[in-house]
């Protein structure tokens, strides 16, 4: 399961992972300076307890693939949806509390309106061979998305608004301290959720809204955890970053999609680049209630698919 929160804070997005779940954190104001990224060059060798992480993850991505999940194809014929389906979906991810049939309190579009600039940092304990196969990765990845939604949306060296941190579980210093040099007033409780990750958690994200418009992110900060293998840990890139755009809830009934709980798709599917994409339709409006965006969103989803409206 995964949990979520409500917009306009640090903690604003879902804290999200494959197998985990999360309580948001309470909302709070945040100003977020810009601090260049700090990824050491040295790499420190993994403790006995990084390197039991690592089997241990192995092995549930190894169970996953084993019962065919963690798919990677983007779905296909086995999975088909309409603009209905879409519009659904479309309605639950981004306005609804995880598995609620209601909208969530004072649920509303969220989204960037400014350019979403990447920032890449790995933790000292992360091997150079990884790091440059994620960097790549998320590179391209935030490259792609830029496509997709029409946003500005890159990976960035400098003045970074969305710090994506690979670390291990020897790492957690080095993530406490770009922390408190990113978020000078977090709260000891906040920094205790990086410190004190427990095994069942393996990524997530979270959000900062503007001060005057609570359903315009600014800044996020998301968090994988080094010790996965490839595959989950691509996953986890693919889920959080696309999450921290505006998309921050699951649906059981979401097929193909990775914000779904049941870990059926590892990455981005073309269902999932449809939810984008009218997410960032400019048609639709940051602070949009449910009722309010439906008819423009059911005239998009049925333009995705082609559909007569």
């Amino acid at each position: 399961m995964r949990g979520g929160g409500g917009p306009g804070a640090w903690g604003a997005m879902a804290f999200a992972g494959l197998l985990s779940a999360c309580a948001p954190l309470a909302p709070t104001s945040r100003t977020v300076p810009d601090t260049p990224r700090t990824t050491p060059d040295r790499v420190t060798p993994r403790s006995a307890a990084s390197r039991d992480l690592e089997r241990y993850y192995r092995a549930i991505q190894n169970d996953l693939l084993a019962k065919g999940l963690l798919r990677t194809d983007g779905g296909g014929p086995d999975t088909p949806f309409d603009a209905d389906t879409l519009l659904r979906d479309f309605e639950r991810i981004a306005f609804y509390d995880e598995y609620s049939r209601s909208p969530r309190k004072g649920g509303a579009l969220s989204r960037w309106e400014r350019p979403v600039r990447i920032g890449i940092e790995f933790g000292p304990s992360v091997p150079l061979a990884q790091r440059e196969k994620d960097e790549r990765n998320i590179r391209n990845y935030a490259a792609r998305l830029g496509r997709i939604t029409g946003h500005p949306i890159a990976a960035s060296d400098s003045a970074a608004n969305f710090h994506v941190f690979v670390a291990g579980e020897d790492d957690r210093d080095f993530v406490q301290a770009r922390l408190k040099s990113l978020v000078p007033d977090i709260r000891d409780s906040e920094l205790a959720l990086f410190r004190d990750l427990p095994r069942s958690f393996y990524c997530f994200v979270v959000a900062v809204s503007d001060h005057s418009n609570p359903n315009t992110y600014t800044h996020a900060v998301a968090l994988i955890r080094a010790e996965h293998p490839d595959l989950v840990r691509l996953s986890c890139i693919h889920e959080e970053i696309a999450q921290g755009l505006g998309l921050p809830n699951d649906s059981p009934e979401a097929r193909p999609s990775i914000f779904n709980d049941d870990d059926e798709f590892a990455l981005l599917t073309t269902h999932d680049e449809m939810l984008l994409k009218m997410l960032y339709d400019p048609r639709l409006k940051p602070g949009m209630t449910v009722s309010e965006a439906r008819p423009l969103a059911r005239i998009i989803a049925r333009e995705l698919m082609g559909e007569r409206s």
